[in-house]
């Protein structure tokens, strides 16, 4: 006992038993893009708002990290990673399927000769093929096989086996849980960092015009057509050579190399077909408009000598000169727009934009699995920064534009540009309005990564990576987006854009002409305070003092374009201003007189009112020197002055000018600002009153204004709200918890700031501007918690010097930023407590504490209110404070803080801190760790760190949230949604909680939390469903496994836990011993007080699982993967891998067990949904599909005949008394029993073994039918499917119908939407394999997945099929084993009567799937123990399960896989000799292994004959080497077996020459099952092969037939063995079926005795059989239309039913008997049955069939064509197409005159043929189509040859042929056995074309409801004055005259008789029309009367005249019919009454 303690105790330490501290704070340095962060220069006191934002850039991000997370994240996709080699460490697995695709293509189609079949059926014929089994070299043989060894050994040698080379992860190899359920998921968000748009690097590589005379500047620029506005900042570059540049020598003192870029990266946020890249080129300026000097660039080119050449020079001086006396002034010159359309990938950008926008992207929440796709992507990307952006992934492109547009001088502006630019993107027209100039300009244009090397940003900061030794950087242009761009600002940029943009000096002097103006930017009014932060241009300094715009010559009032770019600095005072002045330039040269004439004036303040004065002004422009302190006002505003001021124009605003901010400090945003000042002014020392814009704040209502502005935060702008997010929570934060001081009096903030910091969060999840994670939440808030909050500083009061209050001055705040001497600390031990959260710099050292200090610490906690601030420690100026400050009850921590205003708030604030609860549960966490991490632990256990009054508000908000979850899922659906996030936020901060709190404390919240949901909620389903994703999240804590106690699992459980779990109360753990182990697997009270998470998913999972209410299934599948994706988190646990603690962790799962067993009934029966055909799974799966697809499934099954899936259910659930529940999708069961599996692997099997042993044998069953399902649902799918398991939805053959719902479904329209209506029924989920699809279908994931399977790399394919293939073999072994562990618990218990039957029906299951070579050897080794140990049992008892294992063992013989088949015949062998020695019973076994091989001959088209014979061979050796069985009969009869074996496998290669041509194929089964005529078994076996082979073919009523055949089979022999009357009496009771049935009828006594052992031992041979055979026949005849022979069928049925009192199935069979009818009466005429054709082969290439005539039954309206089309195109491959002609007309053939080397056929459409007796039973529709022997045809001619010719000499030859069976029978095309003609005289065909007309008329009259249209079609072909040539042209042909010949005299009288008939008829039509046409047809009627009399009276002298000789008595008839027939043409005999009148 104390022993196993020991053990408990090191394991639980090894798990981590609790660490003390599970997190960790973690400062991690913020990431900076450029080698130095972006900061203020240095040298001057920064303001302290500037400090607060630097301080935000630049400081580290807290963290706060899990120590163990690594362990335990229950989501494999964290794992992955680790994983990403994990398939290198399996071995791959050989499974058959996947050796044939390649093997055996040794019968592949192609033209081959076709056999027919010999006509007498005896078998020796068919087995004449056979060779001599001897000749064939036998396979390696078991050595172990014949040795004695006790059945003990053996298995225990098999166990050894088995355990060898286990893989020991099951679900490693299991695909990970689907995502969507994976709530415990909380995605890391992505590090808040500056903002890059779509990047594209643009690189000028040449700019040259055709003259090269002097140097030019180019600007880029971006532009928005449509949004009218500039997004990119200038790029300015130039390209001139070094001569060039030499003349400007004078005016550039230094060249810095960031000015001489030449590639820029540009920036879009926002791309679109809208934007161009700008090129404007400037030339220095000269005399003359732009015009002129543009001039010579248009006529001369430098190519031309002569007097070019000196034009030319002479230009180049003139330029030079111009250079070097206005070098520094620009004029523009040209311009040039590029597209950048074909730069974005827009068609991409639709798809993408969610992402481009991903962090301020509109984050569509609405669903959930596509946002946490793109959460995944997103974070996948943030690892792979490469392409974090779509960047358009477009190809490097070079451009070369040879036109340049000429600037004009009265349109510059920018709104001019983007006019032309409007016109240039319609056409490009631009070019005929505008002069253009020859030139060359060519340019690069790439994507831009991000890490770009060698690079600087907008500020001049190189960015990483920046080498040394390159020589022209790249520069990075600034964007101005078009629309905001939400992200916080990350580092420090402070620039100012100045746009001059007009000046109107038009009424000014005249002097003014050439106007440039001179912008500076100055500190002070002295000349010399000109600052050089402005940013120089090209090739020249990279900071200046000044800028001159460009000049437009003679222009009074010019437009400019120039763009000044400042850095501004960083502390702004009241003087610093913008100062413009304007000059004049003279271009020439004039003696004495300057360059520069003086204008005027105008400046404008940086700061108004302490804010950065930014927008459009319109300034006045003063002429005079400006006075002094000019600069405080602003130019509109100066006060009176003298001297005054002249001003242009009177003091008007002459001068437009704009001026922008892009800065990371200035907010620009009144509410902010307004906000921030005030802030600073409560912390620093200022002087009151303050100013604030226009008003002044005193002392006395600072705390008023600063309440206000904090209220009105939240209606600042989103934008600079966003921006400026950080700065702005942190301040809230710090006054919610800063005490302050004000005048004397404390102010309290902190209800107003918690309010402020609850509206802002709301108003950022409410923007559908900003994007949110899976969960909802606003990632913006999500990372600010993440990583920048960290508890505000070290409070100390804030104590404004007021009228009462002395002044103590405090220190600043910032003492703590990186300077540890500021902080100034008496004693080592203070220094070790003090520990500054903002500040990781300071450390902490642990020392020696001073006693006194320490009982002073120690004795804080006993009073609450110090101990909440016994751990903060004043840094104030004169000593530090040990104790307590004076104040203590102002001192709050932020924890306690923000959870009392959590509870205290109310109303609308309240609302929203639950609805967005995820954010401050976060803040508290992070704040607790911080908190926890500041203080000592040691000192401090988890119950005391906190306060009883911290856990009150803990608790009531736990309370509170979760009555909010519950108030919401009341409500509809929209809430519901809401619901489940804030209770996935609950979750989330309860599982924080664990590892901070006391767990005693957090379980009991748990508990509170299910209760209290429990009581609120009605649903069933929502309420588990919640409470279910709550627990999952709290269960993937990685503590998870020591929360739950598992170490006290196992039935030696310690008597009282460790104590090391102090904080679980535990009182109840009284020891397991007394207990049965049974107990262990039942989830009982006392496990759910031990284990408590677990007890609690476990109830949730057992309430799941057994209610039926709606939407439960959905709930049940996350209740299911809940538990998966807890148990994978096990598997992928290193602390876990050991396999004591894996006992010890599936021990604690054992009450799972009980919860799956129970649930047995509802599982998704994977066995029937695979329709599995004979071998497994390795037909064509679309052929399998097809099949399958068409019948229910259990049918199929059956008809499958492979014996082994006749069950009632697909399993024979032996344990019935069950609750029936909803059944569970096939998902969710998979899942389900993979945790089942894992449980059993992971258990310890001697437990496993003792609870066996106690189970009742019902229970075991459970088991057994469990272990069923388990083999069908884990069979290896290969390679063709994709390893997800919801490919299963995919797979499971549906049938036609669906699929068509299927095409339609995803067809939209209003058709599909019915159709979506009609499937799902409403508020059921009983189907519930199809909601589950559909749920699928909903998120497309399903399709998707088929579509990634063409995308996956054949690589990952085959790791894929390696992981299933390992998954597959996993799973049975564990399968197996648990079978091994049953046989021996029942062997031992001596109850193995059924539980033997049950076990060997997993194995042959097992058999029956897809296994791996593996598994097939450890499988085949325990079938032959268990032969060995029970064999008489066996053979005995279970006789079907005998069959079936022969049926599989003998398909492994055929296997082309050596291992299994050398297990297999071993495994054959043993059987064989087991069944011959223990009852010497060995007849039966014989024929089960003879009907096992016909089954699998007639099934498998794939099936390989050569490798059976080759085991049937070593079969053979195993025989003749045993020498214990020499000496019996055994060897002979396994020999006499094995030939006949070979036999039957001789005629599976003549099967396998006929596979193309199924009519062949099915006349050779037919023969072969002919030839079984004396073996019912052998016959019944290829009766079912052939039904299958036709329902693969459709042809259902064949399928049925052939059962109907067996089913008659069957009777004869049951009634030979009793007489019941009930039964049928043999096969007579089925003639109405079918008159072909009588061929079953049994061979004489003599031959046959039913009894006779090994003879019709079958299990069809028995009642239910035969009722099982009917009930599939009539399903299938009810799939084929024929409803009646349903009816039919049932009737034999019925009577068993009832003598067995099977009600149930009676129900059922009435009601589908009910269906049958309905169809009948429904579909009426409707229904379609076959089409019949006559085909004859002719010529000696058939073979036997030459000259043979057939009736093919083909599908209904089938076209002479398409048969024809067939058949040609079958024998053409045969023969070649050249050899085979289809002969195209029905008159007999004459052989003679074919070409012997031709094959030929002939085929003709045949109608049935009944004679007119017949008619009066085939009254309807069914009859005239159902048991058809006759058949007729008609040929016409004449006696000349010709096929038709006039009336009189038209005559016509009716062929009727009998077949030799009835159709429909067991096969599709019956030989002709008679075939009659006779020939019709043209009077005779002239009778018959009257009587049709007759009739027809008839039918249209009498119909009913009458048919307009159709009347009047026929009557107008009766007596329309068109046709009515027609009939009287025949009167007239034939009733002219008498016939002279007397033997006429009847024929003649008969016509006249029917047109006496046929004239009334008509008469009878016409009235009727009369009274059926509407008025508009009344001329209609008119003329058709009319009609209808000429006819009569033409008619009339010929109908009347009798020919008196036939109206005379006559005496001797007979003589008259003699010569009739004598003078007759007819050539047989046959006469039939239609002709004898």
């Amino acid at each position: 006992m104390t022993r196993l303690s020991n053990l408990d105790s090191e394991l639980a330490q090894e798990l981590g038993d609790f660490p003390e501290d599970d997190l960790d704070i973690v400062f991690t340095p913020k990431e900076c893009r450029t080698l130095q962060p972006s900061m203020p220069e240095d040298g001057s006191e920064l303001d302290s708002h500037v400090r607060d934002c630097v301080q935000t850039y630049i400081r580290e991000w807290l963290i706060v990290n899990r120590k163990n997370q690594g362990y335990s994240d229950t989501c494999s996709l964290k794992n992955k990673g680790s994983r990403k080699d994990f398939h290198k460490t399996l071995q791959k697995q050989t499974f058959e399927s996947e050796t044939l695709d390649s093997g055996d293509a040794n019968f592949q189609a192609g033209p081959r000769p076709v056999h027919a079949l010999p006509e007498e059926a005896s078998r020796t014929n068919l087995a004449s093929s056979d060779f001599d089994l001897r000749s064939l070299p036998p396979d390696p043989r078991l050595e172990s096989l014949l040795r004695h060894v006790s059945a003990e050994e053996f298995e225990r040698q098999n166990e050894e086996a088995r355990r060898t080379n286990r893989h020991a992860e099951l679900l490693a190899l299991y695909p990970s849980v689907d995502e969507e359920d994976a709530v415990e998921i909380r995605p890391v968000p992505d590090r808040p960092k500056e903002h890059l748009g779509n990047r594209i690097l643009v690189k000028l590589q040449t700019l040259k015009f055709d003259i090269e005379i002097e140097p030019l500047f180019a600007c880029i620029a971006l532009y928005d057509v449509k949004e009218r506005k500039k997004i990119s900042e200038n790029f300015h570059c130039d390209l001139n050579s070094d001569s060039l540049r030499g003349f400007l020598r004078s005016h550039t003192p230094s060249i810095d190399l960031s000015t001489q870029a030449r590639s820029a990266v540009f920036s879009v946020t926002y791309p679109s077909s809208d934007i161009y890249l700008v090129i404007k080129i400037e030339k220095v300026l000269q005399q003359g408009e732009i015009g002129d000097c543009a001039e010579p660039y248009m006529v001369l080119k430098e190519s031309e000598a002569g007097k070019t050449k000196e034009k030319i020079e002479k230009l180049k001086a003139q330029a030079e000169s111009f250079c070097q006396r206005l070098g520094k002034y620009r004029m523009p010159f040209a311009w040039i727009p590029i597209s950048l359309t074909n730069f974005f990938n827009l068609s991409t950008l639709e798809r993408e934009m969610p992402e481009a926008e991903g962090l301020n992207g509109k984050g569509y929440t609405g669903d959930k699995r596509a946002t946490l796709l793109q959460a995944r992507r997103l974070s996948e990307r943030s690892l792979s920064t490469e392409d974090s952006y779509p960047v358009s992934n477009f190809k490097t492109i070079s451009l070369t534009l040879n036109t340049f547009f000429k600037q004009e001088g009265d349109r510059l502006s920018d709104e001019d540009l983007f006019k032309f630019l409007a016109d240039f993107k319609r056409s490009s027209s631009l070019q005929r309005r505008i002069k253009t100039l020859p030139g060359t300009l060519k340019l690069e244009i790439s994507p831009a990564s991000e890490n770009l090397g060698y690079c600087l940003t907008p500020e001049l900061l190189p960015v990483k990576p920046f080498p040394e030794n390159r020589n022209r950087p790249h520069k990075e242009i600034l964007e101005f987006p078009i629309k905001e761009v939400y992200v916080p600002h990350t580092i420090y940029r402070n620039l100012l854009y100045v746009y001059p943009q007009r000046l109107n000096f038009a009424n000014r002097l005249a002097s003014a002409r050439n106007i440039t103006i001179k912008i500076q930017f100055m500190c002070g009014e002295d000349p010399s305070c000109a600052m050089p932060v402005i940013f120089g241009k090209s090739s020249g300094p990279e900071f200046v003092q000044e800028i001159y715009t460009a000049i437009t010559y003679h222009n009074k009032s010019p437009d400019f374009y120039e763009e000044v770019k400042i850095k501004l600095p960083a502390k702004l005072t009241e003087k610093h201003h913008l100062l413009f002045t304007f000059y004049h330039i003279s271009c020439q040269p004039k003696q004495g007189a300057s360059v520069e004439t003086l204008l005027g004036y105008s400046w404008l303040p940086i700061l108004l009112n302490d804010r950065l004065q930014t927008g459009h002004y319109c300034l006045p422009v003063a002429l005079d020197k400006l006075p002094f302190h000019y600069s405080i006002h602003s130019p509109e505003k100066v006060p009176s002055q003298t001297p005054p001021i002249k001003w242009v124009e009177g003091h008007k605003g002459v001068f437009n000018v704009e001026v922008q901010a892009v800065s990371s400090v200035h907010t620009q945003d009144n509410h902010l600002e307004k906000f921030f000042t005030l802030c600073h002014s409560l912390e620093n020392q200022v002087t009151f009153p303050i100013r604030l814009m226009d008003q002044k704040i005193t002392e006395a209502t600072l705390e008023h204004e600063l309440k206000l502005s904090i209220i009105c935060l939240n209606s600042s702008r989103l934008e600079p709200l966003v921006l400026f997010l950080h700065l702005v929570l942190d301040k809230l934060f710090q006054l919610a918890v800063q005490p302050m001081v004000i005048a004397g009096q404390t102010a309290n903030f902190s209800q107003f700031a918690f309010e402020s910091v609850v509206a802002i969060v709301n108003s950022l999840h409410n923007s559908k501007d900003l994007s949110k994670d899976q969960h909802g939440r606003n990632c913006l808030l999500a990372s600010y918690v993440y990583y920048v909050f960290r508890l505000p500083d070290p409070q100390k009061e804030v104590v404004k010097p007021g009228a009462g209050g002395g002044a103590v001055s405090t220190e600043s705040r910032y003492y703590t930023f990186g300077r540890t001497s500021a902080v100034s600390v008496g004693s080592k031990l203070l220094q070790s407590r003090v520990i500054s959260c903002s500040n990781p710099d300071i450390t902490v050292t642990q020392t020696s504490a001073d006693e006194e200090v320490k009982n002073i610490m120690s004795s804080k906690p006993m009073d609450p209110s110090s101990s909440r601030m016994s751990f903060c420690v004043e840094g104030t100026n004169d000593t530090p404070s040990v104790c307590a400050s004076p104040r203590p009850s102002n001192k709050k921590h932020f924890h306690e803080e923000l959870a009392l205003q959590m509870v205290v708030s109310t109303g609308m604030v309240r609302e929203s801190v639950f609805k967005y609860a995820w954010f401050f549960f976060e803040l508290l966490i992070k704040s607790m760790a911080q908190y926890v991490h500041n203080i000592e632990k040691q000192d401090n256990p988890r119950r005391s760190r906190f306060s009883d009054r911290f856990k009150d508000d803990v608790t009531t908000i736990v309370s509170v949230v979760t009555s909010e979850i519950a108030a919401l899922l009341v409500k509809p659906q929209k809430e519901s949604e809401q619901a489940e996030k804030i209770n996935i936020s609950l979750a989330f901060f309860l599982y924080d909680l664990l590892s901070l709190m006391d767990r005693g404390f957090v379980f009991n919240l748990i508990k509170h939390y299910c209760n209290q949901l429990s009581n609120k909620l009605n649903s069933l389903s929502t309420l588990i469903s919640m409470r279910l994703e709550f627990l999952r999240i709290l269960c993937s804590h990685e503590h998870y496994l020591n929360l739950n106690l598992f170490f006290m699992t196992s039935a030696s459980a310690p008597a009282s836990p460790s104590p090391s779990l102090s904080s679980q109360n535990s009182s109840s753990c009284s020891s397991f011993q007394d207990q049965k182990i049974a107990g262990m697997f039942d989830l009982s009270a006392e496990y759910r007080q031990q284990h408590f998470l677990t007890g609690l998913l476990f109830t949730e999972l057992a309430a799941a699982l057994d209610t039926d209410s709606e939407g439960i299934t959905k709930v049940q599948r996350k209740a299911v993967s809940a538990i998966l994706s807890l148990l994978s988190s096990h598997d992928l646990d290193p602390r876990c891998s050991k396999k004591e603690v894996k006992i010890r962790i599936a021990a604690l799962y054992l009450p799972l067990v009980g919860i799956i067993l129970d649930s047995l009934p509802q599982l998704h029966d994977f066995t029937i949904s695979d329709a599995r055909s004979g071998k497994g799974r390795l037909g064509n799966p679309e052929e399998e599909q097809e099949s399958a697809g068409a019948i229910n499934q259990n049918v199929a099954l059956a008809i499958a005949g492979n014996q082994f899936n006749l069950r009632s259910s697909g399993i024979s659930l032996i344990s019935l008394p069950y609750r029936q529940s909803a059944t569970l999708g096939p998902d969710t069961t998979r899942n389900l029993l993979i945790c089942f599996l894992w449980i059993m692997k992971n258990a310890d099997q001697n437990l496993i073994q003792k609870w066996i042993a106690d189970l009742p044998s019902m229970q075991l069953n459970r088991i057994l039918d469990l272990l069923f399902i388990c083999v069908s649902c884990f069979e290896y799918k290969g390679k063709q499917s994709s390893d997800k398991v919801s490919s299963q939805a995919l797979q499971k053959s549906r049938d036609v119908k669906a699929r068509l719902e299927e095409a339609l479904l995803r067809g939209e329209g209003a058709r599909g939407e019915m159709m979506k209506r009609c499937r799902i029924p409403a508020g059921n989920d009983r189907a519930v394999g199809l909601n589950e699809n559909l749920r699928w279908r909903k998120e497309q994931t399903q399709w998707r997945q088929a579509n990634e399977r063409q995308d996956k790399t054949k690589a990952e394919l085959d790791q894929e099929a390696l992981i299933s293939g390992n998954l597959a073999t996993e799973a049975n072994l564990i399968i197996l084993d648990m079978q091994e562990n049953i046989i021996q618990a029942s062997f031992a218990a001596e109850c193995r009567d059924n539980l033997l039957g049950g076990v060997l029906k997993v194995l042959v299951n097992s058999l029956g799937c897809d296994q791996s070579t593996t598994y097939l050897t450890h499988c085949f080794a325990t079938l032959r123990a268990l032969i060995a140990k029970f064999g008489d049992f066996l053979f005995e008892e279970e006789v079907e399960q005998c069959a079936d294992l022969c049926q599989r063992v003998l398909h492994h013989c055929s296997s082309s896989i050596d291992i299994t088949r050398s297990q297999a015949c071993a495994t054959l062998y043993l059987l064989m000799r087991y069944s011959f020695s223990s009852t010497s019973n060995f007849a039966r076994v014989k024929m089960q292994v003879t009907m096992s091989l016909a089954s699998l001959v007639g099934k498998s088209p794939e099936f390989n004959e050569e490798f059976l014979r080759r085991s049937l061979r070593t079969i053979l050796a195993y025989a003749e080497e045993d020498v214990d069985m020499q000496a019996t009969p055994f060897p002979m009869q396994v020999e006499e077996l094995l030939c006949n074996l070979n036999s039957i496998l001789s005629d599976t290669v003549k099967m396998r020459e006929f596979q193309e041509d199924p009519e062949m194929l099915m006349d050779l089964m037919y023969r072969i099952a002919k030839g079984y005529q004396t073996s019912p078994d052998l016959r019944l076996t290829w009766l079912q092969n052939m039904a299958e082979k036709h329902t693969k073919r459709k042809c259902y009523t064949e399928a049925a037939m052939c059962l109907v055949h067996a089913a008659a089979l069957v009777a004869e022999y049951l009634s030979m063995l009793e007489d019941r009357n009930y039964l049928p009496v043999g096969s007579v009771s089925f003639q109405n079926i079918s008159s072909n049935v009588l061929e079953e009828s049994a061979v004489s006594d003599d031959v046959l005795s039913p009894d006779e052992d090994g003879i019709c031992s079958g299990r069809y041979f028995s009642e239910s059989g035969l009722v099982g055979l009917l009930e599939q026949a009539a399903e299938l005849f009810s799939t084929g239309g024929l409803y009646e022979t349903v009816n039919e069928v049932y009737k034999i049925v019925i009577p068993i039913l009832e003598a067995h009192r099977d009600f149930r199935k009676l129900t059922l069979t009435h009601s589908k008997l009910q269906k049958a009818f309905d169809s009948i009466i429904n579909k009426g005429q409707k229904r379609m049955f076959g089409t019949y054709f006559r085909v004859g082969f002719y010529g000696s290439k058939f073979g036997d069939l030459d000259e043979q005539e057939f009736v093919y039954k083909e599908p209904a309206i089938t076209k002479l064509p398409e048969i024809s089309h067939r058949l040609e195109g079958f024998y053409g491959q045969c023969f070649g197409e050249d050899a085979v002609e289809v002969i195209k007309d029905s008159a007999p053939v004459d052989k003679r005159k074919l070409d012997p080397n031709k094959a030929y056929i002939q085929i003709t459409f045949v109608e049935p043929y009944f004679d007119e007796y017949e008619m009066k039973d085939r009254v309807t529709y069914f009859e005239k189509n159902f048991n058809l022997c006759r058949f007729m045809y008609t040929t016409p001619f004449t006696m000349d040859g010709r096929p038709r010719g006039e009336l009189s000499e038209q005559y016509k030859r009716n062929t009727i042929l009998t077949t030799m069976h009835a159709f429909p029978y067991i096969k599709t095309r019956i030989n002709v056995i008679q075939k009659e003609e006779f020939i019709l005289t043209p009077i005779e065909v002239a009778i018959e074309d009257m009587q049709k007309k007759t009739q027809e008329l008839t039918a249209a009259t009498n119909q009913e409801p009458p048919d307009a249209k159709m009347l009047q079609m026929v009557l107008q072909g009766s007596v329309g004055a068109t046709v009515n040539q027609g009939p009287l042209e025949v009167a007239q042909v034939f009733l002219a005259e008498i016939p002279a010949d007397p033997k006429l005299y009847r024929h003649h009288n008969k016509l006249r008789l029917c047109f006496k008939e046929f004239i009334m008829r008509c008469g009878e039509a016409v009235e009727k029309n009369k009274r059926l046409i509407a008025a508009d047809q009344r001329e209609y009627q008119l003329e058709l009367r009319k009609n209808y009399g000429k006819l009569k009276e033409n008619l009339r002298p010929m109908i009347e005249r009798k020919i008196p000789e036939l109206y005379k008595p006559v005496v001797k008839v007979h003589s008259t019919r003699e010569s009739f027939r004598n003078h007759s043409f007819r050539k047989y005999d046959a006469q039939t009454s239609s002709q004898s009148n």
